[in-house]
């Protein structure tokens, strides 16, 4: 395995587009993305994502950084501290977070390794783990290190951060019937 992939233990999924690109800004690149919300208590999580962060940051001093690495008030580094960050989303709260993204499709499996088809059954809010892959850039006056996703697996459930909204089924089923 590369010192730059990071197989994470149990998080949580948030701002999830898996099954379909989503651009950020009007004109950017639709990519795939998910913010990876992970405990700060998962310390082995953690120090393999420290370490992979390291190592990219080993490989943007040679082959994109000029030979040093930028200071670290200017690098742009992908984990943060939700705790800091997002202080009115409970969600965040006793969490690290990162946000990956890849322009390829990540493949999402269940806890069996069989394929997820179905776009219910991965959405923000969910707990599985991520493959993640950490690399150097360059861009727009930019230095830092970023992450790239690469596959998801969905491990369980969790409440819905999107807000669940309620099906059409749901909603029209039993009334429509009445309606007549």
């Amino acid at each position: 395995m590369s010192e730059t992939k990071v197989i994470t233990e149990k998080v949580r999924f948030s701002y999830c587009h898996v099954f379909e690109a989503k651009a950020i800004d009007e004109g950017s690149v639709p990519k795939y993305s998910t913010a990876i919300l992970i405990r700060k208590k998962d310390k082995k999580t953690l120090a393999k994502i420290a370490t992979a962060i390291e190592a990219a940051k080993e490989i943007g001093k040679s082959k994109k950084w000029g030979g040093k690495i930028p200071p670290a008030s200017t690098l742009k580094l992908p984990l943060r501290d939700g705790d800091e960050e997002r202080p009115d989303d409970e969600n965040y709260a006793g969490c690290m977070f990162l946000n990956a993204s890849s322009t390829t499709r990540p493949s999402i499996v269940d806890e069996n390794v069989d394929p997820i088809l179905d776009k219910t059954e991965f959405y923000s809010g969910c707990f599985g783990r991520a493959s993640i892959n950490f690399y150097p850039f360059s861009a727009s006056g930019n230095k830092g290190v970023a992450a790239g996703l690469n596959n998801l697996q969905k491990l369980e459930d969790g409440e819905n951060l999107g807000g669940s909204a309620a099906s059409a089924e749901s909603d029209f089923g039993s009334e429509a019937s009445d309606l007549m």
